[in-house]
């Protein structure tokens, strides 16, 4: 037995170090060439799932010429969905069938919702209990810089949506008043990357008029997508 008990913690040990190697291991970084300039991401090696699929498609071509489809000043941008690159004027879009969804790999707090983070898009709760995330949308975070009382506002949503299971830290909290994001999306779904160059970029994007389905009135499409590491 305790033969049994020193080899599970070798084995526990070894788990450890190799997922430790794994994060600390070279980050891919993807360019977006988009109308509105070009957007640097660096992919997270904790989610390994979301950063192989996002660089399978990248490396396939299914993002040239997607539309941001979806944007909400002050919140975030989203695309990747693979029908709006024929889309007619005016046409509602984010609901093409996709053939496959990815398990989550949410990792809170050290992935979390700060401007510039790149997150799965995914179906509600109410259909997607286990938070499984699109294969092909994302979004990319802006939101506001946040003061006290609007914390205690995305805490108590954070309360009602994760059964208390996510707190903000006294550090989480000081990152969100100062750098900005949208904390109340945090613990639900998989961040993957970070924007580490063209936030400019993202803030052009989150200003544009949009018609009733958040969809911007002018066309803003990813040009073309390059893994650049």
């Amino acid at each position: 037995m305790k033969r049994l008990f020193l080899l599970l913690l070798m084995v526990a040990s070894i788990v450890t170090s190799h997922a430790q190697e794994s994060a600390e291991a070279p980050r891919h970084e993807v360019l977006l060439e988009t109308d509105s300039g070009n957007i640097r991401i660096q992919l997270f090696n904790e989610t390994p799932l979301h950063r192989d699929n996002f660089l399978k498609l990248v490396r396939s071509g299914a993002y040239d010429g997607v539309l941001f489809h979806r944007v909400i000043k002050d919140f975030m941008v989203q695309t990747g969905d693979m029908g709006s690159k024929n889309a007619k004027p005016g046409q509602a879009l984010g609901d093409t069938p996709e053939r496959y969804s990815l398990p989550a790999e949410i990792h809170y707090p050290e992935l979390l919702h700060r401007r510039g983070a790149v997150a799965a898009a995914r179906e509600s709760d109410d259909v997607n209990p286990q938070r499984k995330s699109s294969s092909t949308q994302f979004y990319i975070v802006w939101g506001v810089r946040f003061t006290d009382k609007q914390l205690d506002w995305a805490q108590e949503r954070l309360d009602a949506h994760t059964g208390g299971t996510v707190r903000m830290s006294p550090a989480v909290r000081q990152l969100y008043k100062t750098e900005g994001g949208s904390p109340h999306l945090d613990g639900q779904y998989t961040v993957f990357g970070q924007v580490v160059d063209g936030l400019d970029v993202v803030d052009r994007i989150q200003r544009q008029p949009v018609d009733d389905n958040d969809r911007p009135t002018t066309d803003l499409r990813i040009r073309k997508a390059i893994v650049l590491k």
